[in-house]
């Protein structure tokens, strides 16, 4: 995937989940705030087993195939 198909992949999802005003908000937390994205990513995920983050994988996988 090039930049552009990423970024509008990425906004179209944000949009579709939080709505046009909130993937707005989303976006401008992340250009203003001064994060780590590896430490965030890493706190979201750390009550989440491996196992269920494979298996929560393959599902994804499966309901959208490349």
């Amino acid at each position: 995937m090039s930049t552009a198909e990423i970024m509008d992949a990425g906004m179209t999802c944000l949009i579709e989940k939080l709505g046009i005003v909130e993937a707005e908000r989303f976006i401008s937390v992340l250009i203003r705030e001064k994060s780590d994205y590896t430490k965030w990513r890493r706190r979201y995920f750390e009550n989440v087993s491996s196992e269920d983050f494979h298996a929560a994988a393959l599902s994804y996988g499966k309901e959208h195939p490349l």
